[in-house]
């Protein structure tokens, strides 16, 4: 595996000393924000992990070598290449390794690494999740098999907005995840505070979900756990403006023979090019909201 594995001397240094390290997706940060703004967000990310006494790791593939932690001339060469580099879920690492490619992780393949490199709590932006129609389609994000595999927290604002989120919080049910809201007793709809769906726990503090975290393991409980953190109401969209945009993006998705894998993506870009700014702004601060929680829970679980 070490063949395949390379640190940032930050990241290594913080593991060899049992110190708290954030594994934080890529996905969120480079594939949804332009250059040169994808890299400054990523430099406040870090930054701010950092001030809440933790270790920030983004996850990437760079020249065929999964990078755990990257350096500033790292974060710098990887923003310019947004749009060149493939999004890499668990199917898609060793592909791009064999081809010693560039490659964009998303929340699936953040924890599959995190798991791999015993990095325990992960960040991300919104939870992929079960699609609109996936009755007749079966596209169910791979993030929802990962969670119920992998023995990490996620820290995220919900589920995008664009999935079925009654589907993904029964499928989450169906595999025995552990939903937690952080400070919250509705689910988050990733940019949005509001989804109408209660959530089966709420919890005040990163004490609290650390103990819940660590029974769970004590008692051999083999699966992931989900902290959902609402965005703050000072950057969150209109709930429901963003829902009739995304029923509107639905729409054209069909009339462009949108499917598949491409259908996010496809999505994602239509909401933000008519919210413009506003999901902009919101998709920044919500990144890094994620990972300031995640760093404070990596303090309290040690």
């Amino acid at each position: 595996m070490k063949e395949y594995i390379e640190y940032s001397e930050e990241v290594l240094e913080a593991l060899q000393s049992h110190q708290p390290v954030v594994a934080i997706e890529t996905g969120g940060t480079f594939a949804g924000i332009p250059y040169p703004e994808n890299v400054e967000t990523a430099k406040k990310v870090m930054e701010e992990v950092r001030k809440a006494g933790a270790t920030p790791a983004y996850i990437s593939i760079m020249h065929g070598k999964i990078k755990v932690g990257m350096s500033a001339d790292e974060l710098e060469d990887y923003g310019k290449r947004r749009g060149t580099m493939a999004k890499v879920s668990r199917r898609e690492i060793p592909l791009i390794l064999a081809k010693e490619e560039y490659g964009i992780m998303t929340l699936a393949a953040t924890m599959v690494v995190a798991d791999l490199v015993n990095i325990s709590v992960v960040s991300g932006g919104g939870l992929g999740g079960v699609h609109r129609g996936a009755e007749v389609t079966m596209d169910i994000s791979s993030d929802l098999e990962e969670i119920a595999a992998r023995n990490v927290i996620v820290v995220c604002s919900g589920a995008k907005s664009i999935l079925d989120l009654n589907l993904t919080m029964e499928y989450l049910e169906t595999k025995s995840v552990p939903v937690v809201g952080y400070r919250t007793d509705e689910m988050p709809a990733y940019m949005a505070i509001e989804s109408g769906i209660k959530l089966p726990c709420r919890m005040d503090s990163a004490m609290e979900v650390a103990k819940a975290f660590q029974i769970k393991n004590e008692l051999g409980i083999e699966t992931g756990m989900i902290l959902m953190n609402p965005i703050s109401a000072e950057y969150a969209v209109n709930a429901a403006q963003m829902n009739a945009v995304i029923e509107e993006a639905i729409e054209c998705s069909k009339t462009d023979h949108i499917k598949g894998k491409a259908i996010t993506e496809y999505l994602m870009k239509y909401v933000k090019s008519k919210m413009g700014a506003e999901s902009m702004d919101a998709q920044k601060n919500m990144i890094i909201e994620n990972a300031v929680l995640a760093a404070e829970l990596a303090n309290v679980l040690g």
